[in-house]
């Protein structure tokens, strides 16, 4: 029987960004290929194996994101959401990969400039600027890692753009060709930079880390206000996709009773989680009668019945 607590982990506009921003990114990589053979210029080259290397990641990004849709079942039980992480983990490793690569090609350029179509450049560089702006634009708003990792890359390469821009005006009047490679390896090492941190957020999460947008201290504490609570411990939080948070927690209570206000509580510790961004909790309610809650390291206590079989 399938769960139903896995939920959607993207709505349709969230696909939409990422086919969107996929078929921009291949459309102007083979624009770019075209466009360094006829400028000889190192910086659009590395610059359209980079974007290369993006569209395949974007493709599997959006594969994921269509994977990460559907609900919890037997065999993935909180749903699928985790999947986009592998999006925004090949996204991560491809985009720096390319940056080596980018780099190998640029640094003996210093040594050797070669002379560069300074007006192609600029042509480039003008539609570099409006092709990514316009991507960029279309994943604003995304929240999950795998969206925030793609949104970085198209605002990163508006900027390297500009960056083309300025340098193709300089060379334009002057004859330096040795900018066109410092461009490349400045723009590869800001890219690089930005991805280290996207890949150390993406492996944060893969490995269950409290989010960086939840203090787990406020979280207790909340959980302590709530009428009849005396404590909280044995408290867990981790995110599956970077925008869908989970706890789990002990909560000892006192004056419940009954089974509906022991419910209550629960009810109660749950709505105040979600204005804390917490939208999945379960709750183990324990009675405040001086006995102590076993250690959730230690192993489960046998019946007589097992340690006699065990014997």
């Amino acid at each position: 029987m399938a769960h139903t607590h896995g939920g959607h982990a993207h709505g349709p506009s969230s696909e939409r960004r990422i086919s969107a921003a996929f078929f921009l990114n291949l459309a102007f990589t083979l624009i770019e290929i075209a466009g360094g053979i006829w400028t000889n210029s190192v910086a659009v080259l590395s610059d359209a194996l980079h974007d290369l290397g993006d569209s395949v990641a974007l493709g599997l990004t959006w594969h994921f994101a269509r994977i990460s849709k559907r609900r919890g079942d037997e065999t993935f039980t909180f749903g699928y959401r985790r999947f986009s992480l592998l999006g925004a983990l090949v996204m991560s490793i491809v985009l720096f990969a390319g940056g080596v690569v980018v780099l190998f090609e640029a640094i003996p350029r210093i040594l050797s400039p070669q002379a560069t179509n300074a007006r192609g450049m600029f042509a480039l560089a003008v539609v570099g600027i409006l092709v990514n702006g316009i991507a960029a634009l279309r994943m604003h708003g995304g929240r999950s890692v795998g969206e925030r990792i793609v949104t970085w890359h198209f605002i990163e390469d508006v900027l390297g753009w500009v960056a083309v821009l300025v340098a193709s005006v300089v060379m334009w009047f002057r004859d330096v060709p040795i900018l066109d490679p410092i461009l490349s390896i400045g723009i590869t090492a800001y890219v690089l930079w930005n991805v280290a941190k996207r890949l150390k957020e993406t492996l944060s999460i893969l490995l269950q880390a409290v989010p960086s947008d939840v203090d787990l201290g406020l979280v207790e504490d909340t959980i302590r206000r709530t009428p009849n609570v005396c404590d909280v411990h044995h408290t867990h939080i981790w995110t599956q996709d970077g925008e869908h948070h989970v706890l789990t927690a002990h909560v000892v209570v006192e004056n419940a009773d009954s089974y509906q206000q022991v419910a209550a509580i629960r009810c109660s510790i749950k709505q105040s989680l979600r204005g804390l961004g917490i939208r999945h909790a379960t709750i183990e309610v324990e009675a405040d009668d001086g006995s102590d809650c076993p250690d959730e390291n230690d192993e489960c206590r046998t019946c007589p019945d097992d340690r006699e079989r065990d014997g």
